[in-house]
């Protein structure tokens, strides 16, 4: 891991950005819910333990005992002693109706929107990702479902199939486990990173950009080892590209590793499109499974021209690749940049090289040459062929040498503006509508009456509620816990940004304009005991099209 931490002269530390390789994939596809997976999760706990670390007594390692930052303890002070007196308090807030809300309900009711101090800056952390084109977060291996053994290793297959081939990851089977323990990992080092952080950042802030069309690129022999002139070919997808990966495995009879191909598939393929024999000898030993890069509608199927840039900021110089490199074609890339900044003037021998990965466009996985003749995955999503990563190389070290002689780059040929021409198979939300007698906001299962929880304990609430497409709450939030403060005062407690608390929706069916929204709160053991209740925020849209937000409380219950 690499990290910026970013240092402001009158109110100190306001942020820092680290670069490290795995993959978002703790979730795996069967989740449903939106979720920044392990680097959205890492980003949280540190920005909350950022945010508290000044008010807090914490260990050595700046850590509480669990490992995730203490939050609402430090915001709410516990004013209640009795038990007793907690639960009666509890029981005269029942669940009221549902009712309208304005569109900016929610946003005024956020959490850390309520902890921002108007006269200092809010610290960001970013937790960025470089070449993670084969690093996994499943990190105990990949197992047969059925079986419970080990995957063949070679083609990731039990029994010659793929799809019962899955990664474990840390938390097994848990995925919401397995993402906050790899999140809270780089967490971690990410703290650690920052609290030593003593090189300081000198030079000038400098960039090159270039588009390249990758096509039909020439690369210098010398760049491969070769004795002519190699190219880049159009796009094409292999065949082990169908098989996916243990963090997603693909269907069918596809597997990793497969540098032949069937019959059969490539019967189908042809009904697309039938590659020539200068694409399929370009493209070898990857069989051609879809020829996307010659595949023009209702428009081009894969990118042709990329975008490439090298950013300079001091001695820190970054990488920007429009695709997932590999562990060594990162490294390749690397090392073949900072080679050439290395004793330059004005660079010195203090260089650090971060790769930016699938910046500005994305256009699949970078293997090397080596990786590429096996055909993996990763191998059969290199896009432009076996010397994709030499061309790569060969590019940015142009851009490098323009960066230390101050010289301008080409900028190269414009890439087509499809934004007009884009197919959506998204069916808009018609309208939403509640049983007759229940309104939007309205309790469909509260708490239990009376109810008293503990630490770790899970509450649950069903609202009716409408599609969250007609409103994203962009800068709000769809669920809030609520701390009761006092006898009548309702402070934001945790919402959609904390690890601890899920939003779910759903339909009784898919064509039906009824919807429900649960929200489930695992208690964290650090909480605050006292009484709290769940909220939930929402947008409805009218069959005539307009949108009107609404709101629901639960019953308030007592956490001890």
């Amino acid at each position: 891991m690499t990290l910026l931490k970013f240092v402001d002269d009158e109110w100190g530390p306001l942020g820092s950005f680290n670069w490290f390789a795995t993959h978002g994939t703790s979730m795996s596809r069967t989740n449903s819910l939106i979720s920044g997976d392990n680097k959205g999760a890492a980003a949280r706990f540190m920005e909350d333990w950022f945010e508290r670390k000044g008010s807090v007594r914490m260990d050595s390692v700046g850590f509480e005992n669990d490992g995730i930052p203490r939050r609402i303890s430090n915001i709410i002070p516990s004013l209640h002693d009795n038990h007793h007196e907690l639960l009666e308090l509890a029981a005269s807030f029942q669940s009221p109706p549902g009712k309208p809300a304005t569109k900016t309900s929610s946003v005024a009711r956020r959490v850390r929107g309520v902890l921002t101090q108007v006269d200092k800056p809010r610290f960001v952390s970013a937790f960025c990702q470089t070449n993670c084109g084969d690093v996994s977060p499943n990190v105990l291996g990949a197992f047969c479902i059925d079986t419970e053994l080990p995957c063949d290793f070679n083609h990731s297959t039990c029994g010659g199939k793929n799809e019962l081939c899955y990664g474990r990851g840390p938390g097994y089977p848990d995925e919401f486990e397995s993402t906050r323990i790899i999140g809270e990992r780089q967490f971690k080092k990410a703290v650690e990173l920052f609290n030593g952080a003593s090189e300081q950042i000198k030079g000038k802030v400098d960039f090159r950009h270039a588009f390249i069309d990758f096509s039909q690129l020439e690369v210098n022999p010398s760049k491969v080892g070769a004795s002519e002139v190699v190219k880049t070919c159009p796009a094409a997808m292999g065949f082990a590209f169908a098989a996916g990966t243990t963090d997603g495995p693909g269907a069918f009879d596809f597997k990793q590793g497969d540098d032949q191909g069937n019959p059969f598939w490539m019967l189908v393929r042809n009904l697309l499109k039938t590659p020539g024999k200068e694409q399929v000898d370009c493209h070898h030993p990857k069989p051609i499974l879809l020829d996307t890069g010659e595949m023009k509608l209702p428009y081009d199927w894969a990118p042709s021209i990329l975008p490439i840039q090298i950013l300079r900021v001091g001695q820190l110089v970054i990488l920007s690749v429009p695709g997932e490199f590999t562990t060594m074609a990162g490294r390749r890339l690397r090392d073949a940049v900072k080679t050439v900044l290395s004793g330059s003037k004005g660079f010195g021998s203090n260089i650090h090289v971060v790769i930016a990965g699938l910046t500005n466009t994305y256009s699949q996985y970078v293997t090397t040459y080596e990786e590429y003749q096996v055909q993996r995955y990763e191998g059969a999503s290199t896009l432009y062929g076996p010397h994709t990563l030499s061309a790569y190389i060969q590019e940015f070290t142009k851009l490098a040498r323009a960066l230390i002689s101050g010289q301008p780059v080409e900028p190269g040929p414009q890439p087509p503006d499809l934004l007009d021409k884009q197919i959506s198979l998204l069916t808009p939300v018609v309208m939403d509508a509640t049983p007759i007698g229940v309104k939007f906001g309205d309790c469909s299962s509260d708490v239990p009456k009376n109810s008293n929880f503990k630490r770790g304990d899970m509450v649950s609430v069903t609202f009716w509620s409408a599609c969250p497409r007609n409103d994203l709450m962009t800068e709000g939030t769809f669920s809030l816990v609520e701390f009761l403060q006092g006898k009548d005062t309702w402070v934001p407690a945790y919402d959609d940004d904390d690890f601890c608390l899920r939003f779910k929706w759903s339909r009784p069916f898919k064509l039906s304009s009824h919807s429900k929204a649960t929200i489930e709160w695992r208690i964290p053991q650090d909480v605050t005991p006292g009484v709290y209740r769940i909220k939930h925020f929402g947008a409805a849209k009218g069959l005539l099209g307009s949108i009107h937000h609404f709101t629901g409380s639960s019953s308030a219950f007592v956490v001890a």
